[in-house]
């Protein structure tokens, strides 16, 4: 009886592998979604100078320069640049300066330089050239000392 079992299973096993095997198959689906989004990422500080009649304090004043960034977004945001709030300045500079952030950018959007907050509808990426100028009015002039201001780029 065992060798019956044991020589109809190998006759049902050599029938098996000649029929095709039943394939089957089945889609799997990928959804996503992306919400309008950038990003910005410091690559440089900015420097400021002085005027030579010490009423300025600029990156755009000699010597002075840009702080940039890079930014992608996906389109649908708004740049701009926040008004400063963040200030050190010397014990010795005891009058008000009034701070000026700017900012322009090239790449996937021509920005000219402004201060106002700018609509990127496309998709791309960006560097964005950021300028601060401190500035002092009527009779007052800026002190010897350390300056540093923080002007926060927004993209949103």
């Amino acid at each position: 009886m065992k060798l019956f079992r044991a020589a109809f299973g190998a006759a049902m096993l050599v029938v098996c592998m000649d029929q095709a095997a039943l394939a089957t198959t089945q889609n799997v689906i990928f959804n996503g979604t992306i919400t309008a989004t950038c990003t910005l990422v410091v690559a440089t500080n900015g420097t400021m100078t002085v005027s030579p009649d010490l009423q300025s304090l600029s990156s755009h004043n000699s010597g002075g320069s840009a702080g940039t960034l890079t930014l992608n977004t996906t389109g649908g945001v708004s740049l701009s640049v926040d008004p400063v709030t963040i200030t050190t300045v010397p014990a010795a500079d005891t009058t008000a300066i009034t701070w000026t952030p700017t900012y322009s950018a090239s790449g996937a959007h021509t920005i000219a330089e402004t201060g106002s907050a700018t609509s990127l509808t496309a998709p791309g990426a960006d560097l964005v050239t950021v300028h601060l100028a401190g500035t002092k009015g009527g009779s007052n002039r800026f002190a010897s000392g350390s300056y540093q201001a923080t002007v926060t780029v927004r993209c949103e």
